[in-house]
């Protein structure tokens, strides 16, 4: 019997400001942890360049995803910028169910909401420690238009401000991913060899 079928998962949760390399983090860490299953949001928005159907986000239309919420089958959801997030909760459950551990990209909202539904969730803040670097690395990206940018470094500065919710925080500077995923897989052995572990349980009287 191995480790992961002994026992229910784990669920973590990365969050942090736009532009801080979650999604950087999250590929890595694809390479590095096969046995742990990564959560997919949905979005209605785009494809950024070099984003892949099924690996980054599901895109999908208002009618799609609207669909998924009004029928309790997302984990969390969230509007911004204009635009509607959500978690498909389908696979999550499967993922628990065969005890595999699961990882979830979101936002500091979404985290609040999961944390809600799910008590026992480890959560992330990743941050850049240089305020300027963030900006850079949002105009390097050219995806957002000048007022996209200024809301999205506001909204930043906001989110920082709740580091204190989070169970662990993740330093990302220009240059160092590699530490940074270091760092997220010590988080990840550090909570299996708790004596207690958290083990997740979705709530299922509690919809996002």
């Amino acid at each position: 019997m191995t480790e992961a079928s002994a026992r229910r998962g784990l669920f973590f949760v990365l969050s942090g400001p736009a532009g801080v390399g979650k999604n950087s983090v999250m590929n890595r860490l694809r390479e590095h942890e096969p046995d742990v299953h990564f959560a997919v949001t949905a979005t209605t928005r785009d494809p950024r360049p070099g984003e892949r159907e099924g690996v980054d986000y599901y895109f999908k239309s208002q009618a799609a995803l609207r669909g998924l919420l009004e029928r309790g089958e997302l984990l969390e959801h969230a509007t911004v910028h204009g635009r509607l997030y959500g978690v498909p909760l389908d696979p999550i459950r499967e993922a628990l169910g065969r005890g595999a551990d699961v990882f979830v990209q979101v936002d500091v909202q979404g985290m609040r909401t999961i944390r809600r539904r799910i008590p026992a969730a480890v959560t992330l803040f990743l941050y850049v420690p240089k305020l300027e670097d963030l900006a850079d690395r949002l105009q390097q990206r050219a995806t957002e238009s000048p007022d996209e940018l200024a809301r999205r470094l506001a909204t930043a500065v906001d989110e920082i401000d709740q580091l204190a919710e989070f169970d662990y925080a993740v330093p990302n500077p220009q240059g160092e991913l590699e530490q940074a995923v270091a760092d997220v897989q010590a988080i990840i052995r550090a909570e299996r060899r708790r004596a207690r572990p958290r083990l997740a349980e979705i709530d299922p009287d509690d919809r996002a």
